[in-house]
């Protein structure tokens, strides 16, 4: 018999089947069964959803299809999770169901969250941990690490299920060592599954805070004394520089407060050095410069003057500081002696004779020099240096000086003529006067008498380290017209000399340009030194004939050279007066002579009618 609207004999001509779907999208599960007419059911999960075309329980849900040709096709809207189940369509008269059809939905995970993005800040120095979340996915989203397109590796993954039993959140940790990190760099992190294959990205940004990183230059070196630098201090701080703190020396610069710094220096900024310091949130970075400054010799540990013991050693410490380096030079004072190169002269034993001015000299080439004088003293026994013989005037008030240099000064000073220290005993006084040099000891006589140029003098000092004693005698003193008439005469002698020295040899040049070949002869030259009386007005008779007798002497003898003889020996010759200044010498060479080289002087003093 034929089949009926509900015959058994209908059957599935499509049937649905498994599928695998992404979350909010749509999906249709198929079933025809052709000229079947009664109830059709979808179960899902083993519920039924409806009644032929009638789901109003489930809103996305709906049948589709021609009814006619027995269409029952089961379209859902926007598939959601609950959707992932196992679905039937029934036939009920007919008594068939299709097969059961798996609808598995895919989840993607939620969009991957970075802790502490988008910028993740840590201090310098300090590794980098990195965690980033999957959530709310099925299957589970695998994350993978991503930086500069390169992936990276060493991440720890894990997972989580989630109640409704079918989604699981993942969790990957990244770790980056210090040396790996740079500021600025932007690590991503990657979820994805297999409903979105492509993954999702989340960002962070690598922020490394630091202390300010501070560099001082300073312009321009080196530089003289007294020019002007600028100091600049550049920094590169995260988080930034909230201050600029200047100091010298470990002072504070209170009025500078920016990061530049102009100042004229001096010798001191070579010892102490500039700082600046920076400071942000993290704390503060602190740099120095010394600068190179030119300069003259600045003294350092200053030198005393000593006073030691005769035979003991003295030692002076004198220390300069100067750019570039200086040369120091010990030397005393008067002598051009170096006695050291060093900070330190040690003088070993000294004696009296080392006392005295010392220089401790320091020299900075091209730059300027320094020194710093001391004084050495040593104590001895007194030393005596007095004029072995001194002089008085006849009948006048006469004095003996005695010079003593004594450390310590001299306790006593006696003469044994008069055996006084000071004061006045009949025609002797003794003063004492004390001087930079040492002391001086005046014995003073009134009314020099004959008695007193016979008698021998003794000055004797006295100090705690011994004595010296000076013998002097006392001379008299010539007159005054004698000295000078005797001090003049050889002045006059000594030009009459030169002069006849440098006209002899004038002459005797242009003789040998005239006559080459001529031997001259030696002649006698005889020159006249006379004292002339002040009181006498014109020249006596006697004084000129002993002129004559003076030119006579002269000429014996002579013979003509250099071509001359057409001239009198007499006429070549001149003895003049002496003048009223005092006495004197004059004669002229023949302008014949060669060479003064080649002639004899006799020299003949006239006084109080005597020649000689």
């Amino acid at each position: 018999a034929p089949c009926g609207r509900e015959s058994r004999c209908a059957v599935f001509t499509q049937q649905p089947h498994d599928l695998v779907v992404v979350a909010g999208q749509p999906v249709t599960l198929p079933c025809s069964i052709p000229g079947y007419h009664g109830i059709v059911l979808w179960v899902k999960d083993g519920l039924a959803l409806g009644v032929n075309r009638d789901l109003s329980g489930y809103p996305r849900y709906a049948v589709v299809g021609d009814h006619d040709e027995g269409e029952y096709h089961l379209r859902i809207q926007r598939v959601e999770l609950v959707d992932d189940a196992l679905f039937e369509c029934q036939a009920i008269q007919a008594a068939i169901r299709s097969r059961p059809a798996r609808v598995t939905v895919l989840v993607p995970p939620d969009d991957p969250a970075i802790t502490g993005a988008p910028v993740v800040s840590l201090r310098a120095g300090e590794p980098l941990n990195l965690t980033c979340h999957a959530n709310n996915a099925k299957p589970a989203a695998s994350i993978i690490w991503i930086r500069d397109r390169e992936v990276l590796s060493g991440a720890v993954y894990s997972k989580t299920l989630l109640r409704d039993g079918k989604r699981e959140s993942a969790v990957s940790t990244l770790h980056i060592p210090a040396s790996s990190v740079e500021s600025g760099q932007i690590i991503t992190c990657r979820a994805s599954n297999k409903a979105v294959p492509s993954g999702k990205e989340a960002r962070v940004t690598i922020d490394i805070q630091h202390l300010p990183l501070v560099n001082l230059s300073v312009e321009p070196q080196p530089i003289l004394e007294g020019n002007l630098v600028k100091f600049h201090c550049s920094a590169k701080a995260n988080p930034p520089v909230t201050q600029y703190r200047w100091a010298k020396g470990g002072n504070i610069i209170r009025e500078v407060s920016g990061d530049t710094y102009e100042v004229v220096v001096d010798h001191s900024f070579f010892t102490e050095p500039v700082s600046c310091e920076v400071t942000n949130l993290l704390g503060s970075t602190n740099v120095s410069r010394n600068v190179d400054v030119y300069f003259g010799p600045h003294m350092a540990a200053e030198p005393q003057s000593l006073q030691v013991d005769q035979g003991s050693d003295a030692v002076f410490n004198c220390a300069w500081t100067g750019n570039p380096s200086l040369t120091i030079v010990w030397m005393k004072r008067g002598s051009g002696v170096v006695l050291s190169n060093e900070n330190v002269l040690t003088l070993r034993a000294v004696k009296q004779e080392d006392a005295g001015k010392y220089v401790c000299r320091a020299v900075v080439p091209r730059v300027g020099a320094g020194e710093k004088e001391v004084s050495l003293t040593v104590n001895g026994p007194p030393t005596i240096s007095s004029t072995q013989t001194q002089q008085a005037l006849h009948g006048e008030k006469g004095q003996i000086k005695c010079f003593i240099r004594s450390t310590p000064p001299p306790d006593r000073i006696v003469s044994d003529r008069t055996v006084l220290e000071s004061g006045t005993s009949g025609r002797y006084t003794v003063e004492t006067v004390s001087t930079e040099e040492g002391v001086i000891s005046t014995l003073t006589m009134s009314n020099i008498v004959p008695a007193d140029f016979q008698t021998i003098y003794n000055c004797t000092a006295w100090n705690s380290f011994g004595s010296d004693t000076e013998i002097i005698r006392l001379r008299e003193q010539e007159s005054l017209h004698l000295a000078v008439i005797i001090g003049v005469a050889v002045g006059a002698f000594v030009a009459f000399i030169v002069l006849m020295g440098t006209l002899g040899a004038f002459c005797c040049t242009r003789a040998q340009r005239n006559l080459k070949g001529v031997v001259s002869t030696k002649s006698d030259i005889r020159v006249e030194i006379v004292h002339k009386d002040h009181n006498a007005a014109r020249e006596t008779e006697e004084h000129a004939a002993i002129k004559q007798l003076m030119v006579s002497e002269l000429c014996v003898g002579h013979r003509p050279v250099c071509g001359h003889s057409s001239t009198s020996c007499e006429q070549r010759y001149s003895i003049l007066p002496v003048t009223q200044h005092g006495p004197t010498s004059r004669s002229y060479f023949p302008k014949w002579a060669q060479s003064p080289f080649q002639v004899k002087f006799h020299v003949y003093f006239y006084n109080q009618n005597r020649l000689w």
